[in-house]
């Protein structure tokens, strides 16, 4: 399914480009074609269209719009997948401020920028027990939120409590805190 997909994005991106459709039409085209690409394992594929897809959002609509923000969560989202930890990290440091100002931090989008930084966190070999400390701290903040908001049965809120599972076992490793004598 996502091969056909493939060929019908392809072919949908090079038409627009030839008919010299405007730039939020090809915007939106690379980001439909970078789903598909990261979909199928192609992270590098994917991950160019989305910068291509981040930047051309950020010149058109500005740092504050919600597009802008759903286009940097993504292209985080594909920079993790590359273990690209530290331009994650330093994306949504600059952006997830401006996120809870302009959408709250209540939104699905502030939530899921939030969780795919704190991730980002525990994920890096090299993170210190600081940054799994802080790792810990926004998925517990991300987790009561996305509980109030969505309920605990939503698959966000149990994505979310995996990732705090997660990054709690992470730093206990990393303290040599046995499993037992620490919070669940």
């Amino acid at each position: 399914h996502d091969e056909d997909a493939l060929s019908v994005r392809e072919a949908d991106l090079v038409m627009r480009l030839r008919i010299g459709a405007p730039e939020r039409c090809l915007l939106l085209a690379q980001s439909n074609l970078a789903n598909t690409y990261q979909r199928l394992g192609r992270l590098d594929d994917a991950l160019r269209l989305r910068q291509d897809a981040y930047f051309g959002t950020l010149r058109l609509d500005g740092e504050e719009s919600r597009n802008t923000f759903l286009e940097a969560n993504n292209y985080a989202a594909d920079l993790r997948c590359l273990e690209r930890f530290e331009e994650v990290k330093r994306l949504l440091r600059r952006l997830m401020p401006v996120a809870r100002r302009v959408l709250g931090d209540n939104d699905r989008l502030t939530l899921k920028m939030s969780w795919n930084y704190a991730t980002a966190l525990y994920m890096d070999d090299g993170a210190t027990v600081d940054d799994l400390r802080e790792a810990v701290t926004t998925l517990e903040e991300t987790e009561r939120i996305a509980r109030r908001v969505f309920g605990g049965a939503h698959p966000t809120t149990t994505e979310i409590e995996q990732c705090l599972r997660e990054s709690r076992a992470a730093i206990r490793a990393r303290e040599g805190t046995p499993p037992g004598n620490a919070r669940p």
